[in-house]
């Protein structure tokens, strides 16, 4: 049975259901952002489901306050979650941890026991790496249909000695028994049909001697029993998939057995390899929709939340890491990423993320943001300096300085003078342009402003070309009289937001102070 990725319902009219399941071993990377928003896009699309399950089976890489931080990751930039972790369902619990207590994965692992599908393995951990060892130089150990037949396990060693191991307790681990001479295959979403030799693929651990169950095994046994459609993860896992194939089929499961999409690798900015935090922190950007501060070490890392970017901005630039709407439209909601989204548009090779591009979009979001909306953010900033101006007086600063920033945070030195009068003025103009008829110049326009009683933008230009025998040569001097700086906002509207008692003392200021 093939599903087509086109229909919201397969071909037994089983509804949509996506899932997301990290592991909480750190911080989530904006790989697995994208992994979830492809997931949550698709099943909003077809009107599905979207749930979080944690896939916690490795104990002994759990870090604390990871699964907190992706549960936060998710809510930031606007995923919801409708049944899951954080949220419950009626496929509790959705932690593989808990799940592992109520003997759900044993149960399977035994079936496939019971079937001859799997085995029982009691090799040690160091017997094994000391045969990885003894083939350092040639090809890599694999425990597969030909290397099981010469170590111990429940194939080889007599079933009385399988018998007392057991009963003995002593350690061991479950193997897929993956057949020796068949060939596998898999139908990918985004990749198609996938054809592999069983003797490229490993006898997989199960169950591990602790009894918790590999990723292998669980994610197979909770998305039959959640009743996922489709599975998406990244191409890390592509060369598994044949192994999970099989053990969907000795489940008998492979009616059901949900479509998978292996998405592509997010490359560094020159597109030499998987993008890392290492080439965030070298580079300066983050590789985290959160900052994180590591438990074990106190490192910090920073997060794009904290950098400034806007959560609908960094949900539109990962989107198009590797998906491609078929337009030249760039910018795009959440709803418009949702209408439009489909697997057949993601591509198969890698997709490089470039820093530049990232604060593009910030600055176009920032761009169409309400002014006061960005007033209430930049207010904070201002209180925290020690400036306390009225709500309206920043909302109008907020629209003639928005055009130039990529951040808000950018706001203190793109417009600070609305607030501070300058004591330093920029020296290139200075340099070329002030002398004595400049400073005639400004001095007539000084008190000409004086009398203005219409104190708008236009009136003001109009004044000031009256003032001047040749305005155009001294526009740029008054700015930076006004402003400190040889460039920034609309002059003239500038002008009008500082009030005329201001532009004329900051004018008399500088008559002053430039020499």
């Amino acid at each position: 049975m093939y599903f087509n990725a086109n229909f919201a319902r397969m071909e037994n009219n089983r509804r949509v259901r996506l899932r997301f399941a990290p592991s909480p071993t750190g911080p989530l990377h904006i790989g697995g952002v994208r992994t979830a928003l492809y997931n949550y896009l698709f099943a909003k699309h077809h009107g599905g489901d979207f749930l979080l399950r944690i896939e916690d089976t490795d104990q002994t890489r759990f870090v604390p306050g990871a699964e907190e931080y992706i549960i936060e990751s998710l809510k930031w930039v606007g995923i919801k979650i409708d049944e899951g972790v954080s949220v419950g369902g009626k496929y509790e619990p959705y932690r593989q941890s808990e799940r592992k207590e109520l003997g759900i994965y044993k149960k399977y692992a035994d079936q496939l026991i019971e079937s001859g599908h799997a085995y029982y393995a009691f090799d040690t951990a160091e017997e094994l790496d000391e045969i990885r060892k003894r083939l350092s130089n040639d090809k890599p150990f694999q425990y597969n249909s030909i290397t099981r037949q010469n170590l111990k396990n429940s194939l080889t060693l007599p079933e009385d000695e399988v018998k007392k191991r057991l009963d003995n307790n002593e350690p061991y681990v479950i193997r897929l028994k993956v057949p020796r001479n068949e060939e596998i295959r898999l139908h990918d979403i985004i990749r198609g049909w996938v054809v592999v030799h069983s003797s490229q693929v490993d006898d997989k651990v199960l169950l591990k001697s602790d009894g918790m169950p590999t990723y292998h095994l669980a994610h197979i046994i909770d998305d039959y029993l959640m009743e996922i459609t489709h599975a998406v993860r990244g191409e890390e896992w592509l060369p598994s998939a044949p192994a999970h194939l099989l053990i969907y089929r000795y489940l008998g499961w492979e009616n059901v057995m949900p479509q998978y999409a292996h998405l592509p690798l997010l490359l560094k900015p020159d597109g030499n390899g998987k993008l890392s935090k290492r080439d965030g922190d070298k580079l300066g950007f983050p590789v985290f929709p959160l900052e994180w501060k590591d438990p074990a070490t106190g490192e910090t890392s920073s997060g794009y939340r904290e950098m400034g970017y806007f959560p609908e901005a960094v949900i539109n630039i990962i989107a198009l890491l590797g998906w491609n709407p078929g337009h030249n439209t760039e910018m795009m909601s959440m709803d418009e990423l949702i209408a439009q989204f489909s697997f057949e548009k993601v591509s198969k090779s890698g997709a490089k993320f470039d820093p530049d591009k990232a604060k593009w979009f910030n600055q176009q979001y920032l761009r169409h943001k309400d002014d006061t909306e960005l007033a209430k953010e930049f207010l904070i900033d201002l209180n925290r300096r020690g400036h306390h101006p009225e709500a309206e007086y920043v909302t109008h600063v907020c629209r003639l300085i928005k055009e130039k920033a990529h951040f808000i945070k950018e706001f203190w030195d793109l417009g600070s003078f609305f607030f501070v009068a300058p004591d330093k003025y920029d020296a290139d103009v200075i340099k070329k342009r002030w002398n004595e008829d400049a400073k005639k110049a400004i001095a007539k326009a000084k008190d000409d402003f004086k009398n203005l009683n219409d104190w708008k933008a236009s009136e003001i230009e109009k004044q000031f070309k009256l003032s001047c025998e040749n305005p155009g040569s001294v526009m740029q001097v008054l700015r930076v009289c006004l402003s400190g700086f040889g460039g920034g906002p609309v002059l003239w509207e500038m002008a009008e937001l500082l009030g005329r008692e201001e532009v004329v003392k900051r004018l008399e200021a500088a008559l002053n102070i430039i020499k």
